[in-house]
């Protein structure tokens, strides 16, 4: 395994995502995404990413001389144009504006239209935490679980985040896969030559599967699989909210990301704001958060969500992450091409 420094990281993924076609602004904003999500162990959404991402620059699934602006605004909604660039600057600037417009307004409904992969959801949320507001944020990707009842893969994973701050602590940070596991951890098993256990995915026959690969190319079960129409109705939700009500494409009409060739996949991400100063009003919000937490962590078998990645995360600080050297090596070749 290589070891590297988070500012080494930030600046090796910059490299190769400039070589391979990314503006400025673009490579700043995705490198500090993916070695955050390294950092509080998510390697299945940090720098296992940058072949895909660098590999989608250069072949043109995505546009890297893209720069977010705003398509539309009526009073608290609005719509941010990602022009099929990878989704981080168009995020990063929806999450923004959301900040300012909430403030104002007391909500805010924020959607991102022809985008990417963003990542870990949640971490989107965190200014929106730092801000005093709850956020709220929703992503679909290209299809891979079925709808209830169904065979082939229609919706995403479609990941749900919140993130809710607290009073003279870190926020509360909430994020889920709608499938029984992220298909990013199907793709580092791949990698990593090992099995996955059953229930996380089926195969193509529709049959489970402990093959990863045969999981990519299958589909995922859905979050409970016991009872997997309550999570392929929940993707369904998250599908409409990113899609319909913001222009974005379905989940079944973007080529898979786990593949080089394929179309611009021009998915869609959406975020809410509130300003519980709006509500309740910020210390009675903040005093009653502080009553179910502490009523949550009375068991002591309780750990607060978020709790674990923040604790990697500010230990990464000092310790950097660990990378299998063939990453390491993949994202250097990335960094000398032309």
């Amino acid at each position: 395994m290589a070891q590297l420094s988070l500012a080494d990281a930030n600046a090796l993924v910059q490299r190769a995502l400039i070589a391979c076609g990314a503006n400025d602004a673009m490579a700043a904003s995705t490198a500090q995404a993916l070695v955050r999500a390294d950092a509080q162990g998510l390697s299945s959404h940090g720098l296992s990413r940058v072949p895909q991402y660098a590999t989608h620059l250069r072949n043109g699934r995505a546009n890297g001389a893209a720069v977010p602006t705003i398509a539309k605004q009526k009073g608290a909604a609005l719509l941010i144009d990602a022009h099929q660039g990878l989704a981080f600057p168009a995020c990063d600037m929806a999450i923004s504006i959301g900040i300012e417009t909430a403030r104002e307004l007391g909500v805010c409904f924020v959607g991102v239209t022809k985008s990417h992969h963003c990542s870990v959801v949640v971490d989107h949320l965190r200014a929106v935490a730092a801000a005093g507001m709850v956020g709220i944020g929703f992503s679909n990707s290209p299809a891979a679980m079925p709808a209830a009842g169904g065979r082939h893969p229609i919706f995403g994973t479609n990941p749900i985040a919140a993130a809710f701050p607290r009073r003279r602590t870190a926020p509360l940070l909430i994020d889920l896969s709608l499938s029984e596991v992220a298909r990013g951890k199907l793709m580092v098993a791949a990698k990593e030559g090992r099995t996955i256990p059953l229930g996380w995915a089926l195969d193509v026959n529709g049959q489970p599967t402990t093959d990863p690969k045969a999981g990519l190319a299958g589909s995922m079960l859905a979050i409970g699989a016991a009872s997997s129409a309550k999570g392929a109705m929940l993707a369904l939700v998250v599908e409409l909210l990113v899609t319909t009500v913001i222009g974005a494409q379905f989940g079944f009409e973007a080529d898979t990301f786990f593949e080089d060739a394929g179309n611009q996949p021009r998915i869609g991400q959406s975020f809410l704001l509130i300003d519980p100063g709006a509500l309740a009003g910020n210390d009675a919000y903040l005093d009653r958060l502080e009553v179910l937490l502490t009523e949550m962590l009375r068991d002591d078998g309780v750990r607060l969500p978020g709790a674990r990645r923040l604790e990697l995360e500010a230990a990464a600080q000092t310790r950097g992450i660990s990378i299998p050297d063939v990453l390491k090596q993949q994202i250097e070749n990335f960094c000398t091409l032309e």
